[in-house]
């Protein structure tokens, strides 16, 4: 009898995150921050219940019937989400976002970039954050575009 086929699956687990922030770029005049992000400028910040929804990918484990075991996942998704950002403001609080926009397109490279590091390699397809139930940002890792 020839052993099964190595068989993919999907796997997303989702965490939510309270943080805020001002949209505000080092690379603009007050007046074009203002004209650009609007209510979003306001110098004492805004805040968010976010959600963050990660998707892996990987070859279902034979001996356990898993993509990955969801107390690691957990447990790595607590390191690169809920520590650095939740209860913070974005801005102030996370180096990273002292010289990159706190756009909700950047939270998700963030995500993308800590996850990356924790999981075992090849396993992460998508970061998706939900700003609001209508304004979600998809990321996969895409770091440039040809031109």
């Amino acid at each position: 009898m020839a052993p099964p086929a190595a068989r993919l699956a999907r796997l997303s687990r989702t965490v939510s995150f309270s943080a805020c922030h001002r949209l505000h770029s080092k690379s603009l005049s007050d007046e074009e921050n203002q004209k650009l992000f609007g209510k979003c400028n306001n110098p004492n910040g805004h805040g968010h219940n976010y959600k963050g929804k990660e998707l892996l990918t990987h070859v279902i484990d034979p001996v356990s019937g898993m993509v990955i075991n969801l107390t690691d996942l957990k447990e790595y998704m607590q390191e690169a989400i809920m520590e650095p950002l939740d209860h913070k403001n974005l801005d102030k609080d996370v180096p990273y976002f002292a010289e990159v926009v706190s756009t909700t397109e950047n939270v998700a490279v963030f995500i993308w970039e800590n996850l990356k590091k924790l999981l075992p390699v090849g396993t992460l397809y998508k970061v998706k954050v939900y700003e609001t139930d209508q304004n979600i940002v998809v990321y996969k890792g895409e770091e440039t575009v040809s031109e």
